[in-house]
């Protein structure tokens, strides 16, 4: 242990201890920008400076470790005017222009700057122009960038991909796109974990929100909006509304003042999914001499990209079952048309997601049931669907809650632990089991794959066959998995991929809050609401029962594959730069 004192107060620390992490021991909680525990402790942006007692330059709290016998001032008059000509600094190469700015309220540069006292700036502005593509799934802001690095140690040690880089050298150092690509021509998997690590808004999803207010205003089109399962257990934390407030009936009343036609649960699509792809794991199991192992989950489009552009020799392991995104879009546009007695053309496929990744799997030319348009027109991040009711000036917490609109509102608490990462592979065994079994097993039977861990696995005995299963959350964890898997270190049978830590829950579209992981507390709230759901398997969902019944005549039996499954091959990627083939 180390003594110091921080402010006059004795602190003991274990030795290693940033000066940071001290500070935060005893409650005082230093300014920072550019700091990310674990992943980015470079002391870039000196906002969290603090001065030593016999020592002549402040340094940077943050990588800093302790000494025994420190004597740290916090908040001296040296480290107060150090940290406002710092942040004046940054304010002059960033476009300040708040009130137009996504990150508004959000922004921890904004939230520094006020703290601060920072009411006008010493120096004079020069703002870099944006050049970036519009159209891409996400928006990068050069003139917003504050050089903090870290969206680039988030992609590289995070997820893997490397899509970020530092170009240029001296004062003229900035972020860019590795290797001189366009984002266009990159790997990139939309995760979008760059955006939610981004302290000010430099980064950003894609706004749709406009498209979305054109249809509701026209009469033509039937406004068909889904939400996933994730999206219920955040919606309301950046609306102010407590968990307990914050339940997808209040969110779907919401949605209904806002003039949507039909509001459906993508539970009910995630319940097919598992179906599809329970079934097509135990065909798999049946003739283990055609197939290679493991088989991996496909409902996340971030994983899909990764794999695609990373592995490219393993994409036939991938589950050919559509994400339940895709499911929904294209069932709703043959299903629910022919139940509606309306033309599918006329109706608009809106999806509210907790993944900038669904924006690029929604325009996929795969995801086209019907080549005149596509499945799902639009995909909205929860983000999104918050901004969207708050320009609506609705006050979710006065409203009552609202039901889910039939035959597609239907879902299972199966379903919704899909959010969570485990969630998948642990509703797709409670339905593997019965399929084998003829019977259910205890709901909670297969829990052990729950948790935050990067990379878990589990094993279990189904009508006598051993099932080693696997789950890794995070793409960087994924390709250790994968690396392992390569070099014949482990065996599975069925793997789960998702590419946000703590999966849907903390995907790359949920609400931003500054220096806050909240994928396991949201994960957490999925999990009650599976524990209190009225059913907890997939197989047992009235509405999947009716909806295969459906499909059950020869007529509609030729279309259900191309309905529920994809093609994996047949759309490309750049591939990575590591991959040699």
């Amino acid at each position: 242990m180390v003594n110091l004192t921080i402010d006059g107060r004795s602190v003991s620390v274990c030795e290693g201890t940033s000066i940071l992490d001290a500070a935060k021991s005893i409650g005082i909680d230093l300014p920072t920008l550019c700091y990310l525990k674990g992943y980015n402790e470079i002391g870039a942006c000196r906002v969290c400076l603090v001065e030593i007692k016999g020592v002549e330059r402040l340094v940077a709290s943050c990588n800093t470790a302790v000494e025994e016998g420190m004597e740290i001032l916090t908040n001296s008059p040296r480290v107060r005017e150090a940290r406002k000509v710092n942040v004046q600094l940054i304010l002059s190469q960033h476009d300040s222009n708040c009130a137009t700015c996504v990150r508004s309220g959000s922004c921890q540069l904004q939230s520094v700057a006020n703290d601060l006292g920072i009411f006008s700036l010493d120096y004079e502005k020069k703002i870099p122009k944006n050049n970036w593509p519009v159209e891409f799934p996400f928006i990068r802001h050069e003139s917003k960038c504050i050089k903090c690095m870290r969206c680039i140690q988030v992609c590289n040690n995070m997820q893997n991909v490397g899509i970020w880089d530092s170009i240029n050298s001296g004062s003229h150092t900035t972020v860019g796109v590795s290797h001189g690509r366009s984002i266009w021509d990159t790997d990139c998997a939309l995760c979008g974990q760059c955006i939610t690590h981004c302290p000010v808004g430099a980064l950003r999803e894609r706004d749709d929100t406009d498209k979305v207010f054109e249809a509701l205003a026209d009469p033509e089109r039937i406004t068909v909006v889904q939400i996933a399962p994730a999206v219920r257990a955040a919606w309301g934390e950046s609306l102010g509304l407590s968990r307990e407030q914050a339940t997808v009936n209040r969110l779907v009343a919401a949605l209904r003042k806002m003039g949507f036609n039909y509001i459906y649960d993508t539970n009910f699509t995630a319940d097919l999914t598992i179906m599809e792809e329970g079934q097509e794991f135990l065909e798999r199991l049946k003739n283990r001499d055609k197939y290679t192992f493991p088989m991996f989950t496909s409902c996340c489009p971030g994983w899909i990209r990764y794999i695609k552009s990373h592995y490219p020799d393993m994409v036939d392991q991938v589950s050919t079952a559509k994400s339940p995104q895709q499911m929904f879009g294209a069932v709703a546009k043959d299903y629910l048309a022919e139940k509606l007695g309306v033309d599918p053309s006329r109706i608009f496929s809106i999806s509210i997601m907790p993944c900038t990744a669904k924006k690029g799997e929604a325009a996929l030319p795969t995801m086209r049931y019907n080549e005149d348009y596509p499945d799902v027109d639009v995909v909205l991040t929860t983000r999104e669907v918050d901004r969207m009711i708050r320009a609506e000036h609705i006050n979710p917490a006065s409203l009552a809650e609202a039901e889910f609109d039939t035959p597609m509102g239907i879902g299972t608490g199966a379903a919704v632990i899909f959010g969570a990462t485990g969630g998948v592979m642990e509703a797709a065994l409670r339905s593997v089991y019965y399929l084998v079994e003829g019977k259910n097993p205890d709901a909670d039977a297969f829990e052990n794959v729950r948790g935050m861990d990067g990379w878990r696995e589990a094993e279990y005995t189904v009508g006598g066959t051993r099932v080693r299963v696997a789950v890794a959350n995070g793409l960087g964890n994924a390709h250790k998995l994968i690396e392992a898997l390569r070099k014949g270190e482990v065996s599975y049978e069925f793997v789960e991929i998702m590419a946000c830590p703590g999966g849907c829950a903390g995907g790359g579209g949920q609400p931003i809050a500054p220096n806050e992981e909240l994928a396991e507390i949201r994960g957490q709230t999925l999990y009650g609401l599976d524990k209190s759901a009225a059913t907890r398997f997939s197989h047992e969902n009235p509405a999947v029962q009716e909806f295969y019944e459906y499909y059950k005549d020869e007529y509609h039996a030729k279309r259900l594959h191309k309905l529920l499954h994809t093609d994996h091959k047949a759309w490309d990627i750049p591939l990575s730069p590591d991959v040699k083939l």
